[in-house]
């Protein structure tokens, strides 16, 4: 089975390249990895389970080869490369804590991140979204995964040049410029991103990286000896100044002139920045800032510099910890040329980008890659273990308040932690939302309140004879689910409200009863309901018992005319709307409030309930049958009834000094506006701002977007009474505003 797995050319690089990576690693292997290993590869090959990628590449020597670039571009780091040989193993049987038990948690904790990465693969997902780099960050767990999924990116890209497979070509290219040369280039991995960049671009159009390669061919000799001319002078000065220094000639990457020729419609003549050349200072640490300055001012002595175009990584550095001067000058030939100065350790930051800061440890975790790489710098000086040894500790929880989840489809979607199966049926359609009865999430079936996680597949099950219910709004934590269901609940009860109220309506018509809203205001409040829609809504759904709504309100009405004996007329909702307080419902002479007849004090009388007067108001005295006397208002609705009919038992009456009144009064004020969210809530701010005004009861019905209130309040006479109504007016959104009568 070993040699049918293995072909003899593949077996050849095999042990190749197995000699190679252990010669890289060196002292950094532990005793028995070497053999470990080889059992390992014996053991998959024999068992024949492990299948070749889609490009009939044999898993274990790619593995073996990104192990090797690995060493190339990040330096020696046993765990690494141990991680990603070992993950192309899993599939022959191996498991995760054999993995563990053999070579340590560290590289379990690897290859397991290795493993989820690759399941995304998968889903058949569309790697060219924001969603899928996200997913792919939350799913690593530990930044080396991701460097390992460049790093192995990287050397697939190497490794299909010319493969017949055009369009898997094709697929990886776009991959990589996408996804991994952008991580690549965030990380500082600006070798492995260039690289990217460039392969990209060769196999996605060959054409056009075939000919900048060739023009920059032809122009290499003149190009190298301008550089000659450009360098000789200032070497001379440098080494004057005592410098310990390299001088490097870095090419423009094709990808890279390829954009500017697009952005400029310029030739590769036309660009003159090819080189860049870079002065690299070999200095202890404490020496890095004033050496770099001084070669600063050497090449500025004997070239003409762009202010424009200082950029001083140096002074402040990169998030991704970049550290560099750099200047452009006019050189000979009247060309601009670009200027690199760097110490040797920065260089090195530069090339192998995040990796090279194995020197340092500690980055906090923040909500976002930004907020986390921009803490690179916080990594204090520790350790002598070698690239990489620390990273362990680098928690990738940048994402950790968001979920990615897939449809059967490989659509993917981004929801918050803690999102439940209904969340997403709303974030896919509010229809599919309302309908949801549940679904399958990773093939198993679940119930609305099922709480996902990144990388489940999720399908939802829809009845359309389901409907939201208030228990919804507990299940969801999206806004959107939650505003969708409430919109949804509303619109349900405004139409069982329709219902309720034409049947009342239609039933207090056949008993010939007056539907008037501010009985039925008082009569909903008499119901246990806080709102005439929830009351209407009840009745509509036959929550209520329409008969006992009835006799209910008939009920208060006999009430309200046995409260008025005597033969004063006062209609049922008249009564029902005023909540009579010891103030407005009986007073004595004592209080000096009411002066009956020319200057009578001491009699007894009530304050009217069918007009509630106060203090300021025109008033009269109405002698009831029972020789108490009920002082209405001058506009009483009653007022011309009892007139007409009794004008023999009224009496003249009038409020007493002129200070103002010694108590509080009930008054009703009728408010209309705009069904607006807030109004309400001003409104209710400005009468707790009165000092002379107490707010009592409140009561409010919306309709087609307007809203009419009764506001009960305690005043002190009609003076308060009027400045609150001209302060509630200036409201936004208030239409009108009566005192009820």
């Amino acid at each position: 089975m070993e040699e049918q797995f293995f072909t003899d050319n593949e077996r050849k690089i095999l042990v190749s390249d197995y000699r190679k990576l252990c010669q890289a690693l060196g002292e950094r292997l532990q005793p028995g990895d070497s053999e470990g290993i080889k059992d390992a590869v014996r053991r998959v090959a024999s068992s024949g389970v492990i299948v070749r990628d889609r490009f009939g590449f044999n898993p274990v020597t790619s593995a073996m080869q990104t192990a090797l670039c690995v060493c190339e571009c990040l330096g020696a780091d046993r765990n690494m490369c141990l991680a990603v040989i070992l993950s192309s193993l899993a599939q022959g049987g191996m498991t995760e804590d054999e993995i563990g038990m053999r070579w340590g948690e560290d590289v379990k904790k690897l290859v397991v991140g290795l493993d989820k990465v690759a399941s995304l693969y998968s889903r058949n997902a569309s790697v060219e979204s924001e969603n899928f780099r996200k997913l792919l960050l939350t799913f690593a767990q530990d930044i080396r995964v991701i460097i390992l999924m460049i790093v192995d990116r990287l050397r697939l890209m190497r490794a299909i040049n010319h493969h017949p497979a055009e369009k898997y070509v094709r697929d990886t290219a776009n991959e990589a410029s996408y996804l991994y040369a952008p991580l690549a280039h965030r990380l500082g991995l600006y070798a492995i991103k260039s690289e990217l960049e460039d392969m990209s671009l060769k196999y996605s159009n060959r054409e056009v990286y075939t000919k900048i390669a060739h023009e920059l061919n032809q122009t290499k000799a003149k190009r190298e000896a301008y550089i000659a001319d450009f360098i000789a002078p200032l070497k001379k000065k440098l080494q004057e100044e005592g410098l310990n220094f390299e001088i490097k000639g870095r090419t423009k990457s094709i990808f890279s002139i390829w954009n500017k020729m697009k952005k400029q419609h310029n030739t590769v003549e036309d660009i003159y920045d090819l080189f860049a050349i870079r002065i690299v200072i070999d200095c202890p640490l404490e020496r890095e800032k004033p050496e770099c300055w001084l070669a600063y001012s050497v090449v500025t002595d004997m070239y003409r510099p762009n202010p424009g175009r200082l950029k001083d990584w140096l002074s402040i550095p990169k998030s991704n910890g970049y550290e560099s001067l750099h200047i452009t000058v006019y050189g000979p030939e009247e060309r601009w040329v670009e200027v690199q100065i760097r110490t040797k350790r920065m260089d090195v930051i530069a090339e192998k980008g995040l990796a090279a800061h194995w020197k340092y440890k500690g980055i906090k975790s923040e909500s976002n890659l930004d907020a986390w790489m921009n803490n690179v710098r916080d990594i204090l000086e520790a350790g002598q273990n070698g690239p990489m040894e620390l990273m362990r500790n680098f928690k990738m929880d940048v994402y950790s308040r968001e979920v990615f989840v897939f449809t059967p489809r490989g659509d993917l979607y981004k929801l918050p932690q803690g999102a439940t199966l209904l969340d997403f049926a709303f974030n896919v359609h509010t229809r599919i939302g309302t309908q949801c009865v549940g679904g399958k999430v990773n093939g198993k079936n679940r119930k609305i309140n099922y709480k996902l996680q990144s990388g489940d597949t999720v399908e939802v099950f829809t009845n359309p004879q389901q409907e939201p219910s208030a228990d919804w709004l507990s299940v969801v934590v999206t806004t959107k689910a939650r505003n969708k269901i409430r919109s949804v609940l509303k619109e349900a009860e405004n139409k069982s409200a329709e219902i309720g109220k034409e049947l009342l309506q239609r039933r207090f018509k056949n008993r010939k009863l007056d539907f008037d809203e501010a009985a039925i205001s008082r009569l909903v409040s008499k119901m246990g309901y806080k709102t005439a829609i929830a009351f209407f809504s009840a009745l509509g759904a036959g929550e209520i018992e329409i008969n006992d709504v009835v006799d209910t309100f008939c009920d208060m009405a006999e009430r309200a005319a046995k409260a008025e004996e005597g033969g004063e007329r006062i209609s049922a909702s008249e009564y029902m709307l005023q909540q009579p307080t010891e103030e407005t419902e009986t007073a004595d002479g004592g209080g000096d409030i009411i002066v009956i007849g020319d200057d009578i004090k001491g009699i007894n009388y009530k304050l009217s309930r069918c007009c509630n007067p106060i203090y300021g108001d025109d008033v009269f005295g109405f002698i009831s049958s029972e020789g108490v006397i009920k002082i209405h208002r001058a506009d009483c609705p009653n007022a011309a009834h009892i007139r007409s009919r009794y004008g023999s038992r009224l009496i003249r009456t009038r409020w007493s000094g002129k200070g103002g009144a010694p108590g509080t009064f009930t008054a009703v004020l009728r408010v209309v506006g705009k069904d607006d969210i807030g109004i309400v809530t001003n409104i209710t701010s400005i009468i707790n701002k009165e000092k002379s005004v107490s707010l009592r009861s409140i009561s409010i019905d919306s309709n087609d977007g307007l809203f009419h209130g009764f506001i009960s309040v305690g005043v002190s006479d009609t003076l308060s009474l009027n400045q609150l109504m001209k302060k509630i007016e200036t409201v936004k959104g208030v239409k009108n505003v009566q005192r009820n009568k």
